[in-house]
């Protein structure tokens, strides 16, 4: 051939390089999981609709997921016909809820996780050995509200803050207990136990920690791969409690960049500008199909390679309750 005709050489622009550090444990925990099982076995058992008090949890894709199935979401036992039934969400709700319910006859599911019920359970001890309770937690969440209705007004006072924790005046000192939001941040939280410790030294503990393993073991994994990222995607909502803090987790442990984002459509890629390691987790309410999402997606632009970033492992499963078991 004519060198005048000879073919230039092609040139292939290569993707840049970029490691993926997946956190592990990541995404669904078990009262999660029971939670929207819950919802789908009463679909099954009574037919479409089924009514939900509340998200059943803090997830649009799982959500809208459960409306395909014929799950209804409302924001009150009004919205609820008497003859459908009712569930009520992972959060938990107070005690007025399933007395109301009750009182209309109607069937209902309480979906409440079970360590969620647990802090319900210490809360009510205290009270009726005389004490006056702190909840530490954060103003309008679910659990929050839940957890305060579960006893009469005044009976608890919310802290949400070491601020609050500094300055919060008891009735008597000497009979003072606290509970905590199951969601919040292990590190802020031990913050403001230590504060009321230091100010009232006899304050009751709970018999075990509040803040439940899961959002303990996702926090932890976040903060084993922060140091060496340069970006960490959180997989979640806003409205998430635990997924907002794994965002504040992921800052704190060293990260330069932490996002929180509900899928792989939210992400700006300008995040990705000069970053070469990256950091995936989800909250405990996010599909892992959400996480796989992200990768394809991040795989798509990157020549990427994947490392899981484990610190334990999870087994812990809840029973449904009885009338939707077997």
């Amino acid at each position: 051939m004519p060198e005048k005709f000879a073919k230039e050489p092609m040139t292939v622009t290569e993707k840049p390089q970029i490691s993926i550090l997946l956190a592990a444990p990541r995404g669904f925990c078990a009262g999660v999981d029971r939670a929207i099982q819950i919802v789908e076995q009463a679909i099954q058992k009574w037919g479409a609709p089924v009514y939900v008090r509340h998200e059943i949890v803090h997830n649009r894709h799982v959500v809208e997921r459960l409306e395909r199935l014929g799950a209804v979401f409302v924001e009150e036992l009004d919205d609820c016909p008497e003859d459908r039934p009712v569930i009520f969400s992972a959060h938990g709700v107070p005690k007025s809820v399933p007395a109301e319910a009750r009182a209309r006859e109607m069937i209902f599911v309480d979906a409440t996780c079970p360590l969620v019920s647990k802090v319900h359970v210490e809360a009510e001890r205290h009270f009726a050995a005389g004490h006056e309770i702190v909840l530490i937690g954060h103003a309008g969440h679910p659990e929050v509200i839940g957890t305060m209705g579960q006893l009469p007004p005044g009976a608890i006072t919310l802290l949400e803050t070491v601020a609050d924790a500094e300055v919060f005046q008891p009735r008597d000192p000497a009979k003072l207990s606290f509970v905590t939001q199951t969601t919040l941040s292990v590190d802020d939280t031990a913050e403001m136990v230590g504060v009321l410790q230091r100010r009232f030294p006899g304050i009751a503990a709970p018999h075990k920690e509040d803040i439940c393993y899961a959002t303990t073991n996702r926090q932890d994994a976040v903060k084993a791969m922060a140091r060496d990222a340069d970006l960490v995607l959180v997989i979640g909502s806003p409205k998430s409690s635990n997924s907002v803090r794994l965002v504040e987790v992921a800052t704190r442990a060293g990260a330069r960049d932490a996002r929180l984002v509900a899928s792989a459509e939210d992400v700006d890629w300008a995040w990705f500008a000069g970053a070469r390691v990256v950091g995936v987790t989800a909250g405990a309410s996010a599909p892992e199909d959400l996480v796989e999402d992200l990768i394809a997606a991040i795989a798509a632009r990157f020549k990427a390679h994947v490392e899981e970033v484990r610190v334990t492992n999870e087994d812990v499963i809840f029973k449904l309750p009885r009338v939707l078991a077997g």
